[in-house]
């Protein structure tokens, strides 16, 4: 069953006087299923960053439609779609966006509060993720008295606690040490065997090779995908390292 239908998505940027245009996306069409676990690729200006926006509601496409679990993004009123994203996605940013006023646990259930849960129904929520997570003994720290790895845990366990039909990360691991890098891949990957859909914008290769699929974006438009099947990480990993080739030696379409 497909959680997310993208389909002929385009959006086209005009200067303030409509001097100029850009397509920063031409005709995308995509669909995740339920419990997969998708990484999307591509160089700088291909159109990632604009797609993950229009996937996550925060912007609108000048054409096509998305659909979250048979509903369509455009119909989602400005005033109510920041609780459609509360309700519906959890989010996973590089910079970890957390708030240095607020301890861990209480950025943990920002989105709880937000959404008005009382105190005793967020602990219940927060324990068994903050466990899972390996971060029981920070909940009370503060972001700047913890690593980079584990902000990035906490950042996940805020994406996680709403219980969101699909968790969109934007280059997870772009500021975090190889060993954080490691640790967090292997909390997506464990993160998705419980059930859990994950798109991922990544430019890491690494990253990537997590995934059970990756699609490449190039021009604006979808140039090819991947499919894991039964390769190891190291084996995704040259598939995915001679996909790139060929996108920045403009190679034809798969």
């Amino acid at each position: 069953m497909s959680i997310l239908e993208a389909s002929g998505l385009q959006k086209i940027y005009f200067s303030r006087f409509g001097a100029s245009r850009v397509e920063a996306l031409k005709s995308v069409t995509f669909s995740v299923e339920e419990g997969e676990y998708v990484a999307i690729m591509g160089e700088s200006g291909s159109g990632k960053t604009t797609l993950l926006n229009i996937l996550a509601a925060l912007d609108r496409p000048t054409g096509g439609v998305v659909l979250l679990d048979g509903r369509d993004l455009s119909t989602v009123k400005e005033s109510q779609a920041a609780a459609f994203r509360r309700s519906n996605l959890g989010f996973v940013f590089q910079e970890f966006n957390l708030l240095d006023t607020f301890s861990i646990e209480d950025n943990i259930y920002l989105p709880l509060v937000l959404a008005g849960k009382n105190h005793r129904d967020m602990q219940g929520l927060l324990m068994p993720i903050a466990a899972r997570l390996g971060i029981v003994e920070i909940l009370k720290k503060y972001p700047y008295e913890v690593s980079g790895g584990q902000k990035q845990r906490a950042a996940v366990a805020r994406a996680m606690i709403t219980s969101p039909r699909l968790i969109l990360a934007d280059e997870p691991t772009g500021a975090l040490d190889s060993r954080s890098t490691d640790e967090l891949l292997r909390l997506f990957t464990e993160v998705n065997r419980l059930g859990q859909t994950i798109l991922m914008v990544t430019h890491s290769v690494k990253a990537a090779s997590s995934a059970g699929r990756v699609l490449f974006i190039r021009d604006g438009e979808v140039f090819h995908q991947l499919y894991r099947g039964t390769d190891t990480d190291e084996q995704f990993y040259q598939k995915i390292s001679d996909t790139l080739t060929l996108l920045a030696t403009g190679g034809g379409k798969q």
